[in-house]
């Protein structure tokens, strides 16, 4: 057997070679990703780190009632175990042994005294989160705030916020 001449290797490396090219320009020819930076929604002050939330769409039909003092009355739920370690919308590590609890608007680091309007439970938790993202519900509490507020078993509370 005679080994290929080189017009035969020229042959079969034109094509090769074409394809090589062609897969190379269509590569570079790919969707280009453009990054265009979003603002972070700020809650009144100014945009401190305190302040910064995410943006939280809170249906038409979330039921609370503002009261003349400053405080809310509403449905209150709380959450733990799923986000137990994961970060809040603070930057904190959720921790759900924690008095804390998770609104739509307050900033972090306020203070709420929340009462349970079906037992009269009182407990002060701290704002590190956002949410509820439920229909209906006004805050959710961490599992702790949930067990001295006595509605860990039921779930929903009618609670009364009052901002310290």
């Amino acid at each position: 057997m005679n080994p290929p001449s080189t017009t035969h290797v020229r042959w079969l490396i034109r094509p090769l070679a074409l394809v090589l090219m062609v897969s190379m320009f269509t590569g570079c020819m790919g969707v280009k990703i453009v990054r265009i930076p979003i603002p972070v929604p700020t809650f009144g002050f100014g945009g401190d780190k305190e302040t910064r939330r995410k943006p939280v769409d809170v249906q038409s039909n979330q039921t609370a009632a503002e009261l003349p003092s400053g405080g809310m009355v509403g449905t209150a739920s709380w959450y733990g175990p799923k986000f137990h370690g994961k970060r809040t919308a603070s930057g904190e590590i959720f921790n759900m042994n924690a008095m804390t609890a998770a609104h739509p608007t307050l900033p972090f680091n306020t203070r709420v005294r929340i009462t349970n309007l079906d037992n009269g439970q009182k407990a002060i938790v701290r704002i590190n989160d956002r949410g509820p993202l439920v229909n209906g519900r006004i805050i959710d509490v961490s599992r702790e705030a949930a067990r001295k507020l006595d509605f860990e078993q039921k779930g929903l509370a009618n609670v009364r916020l009052e901002i310290l």
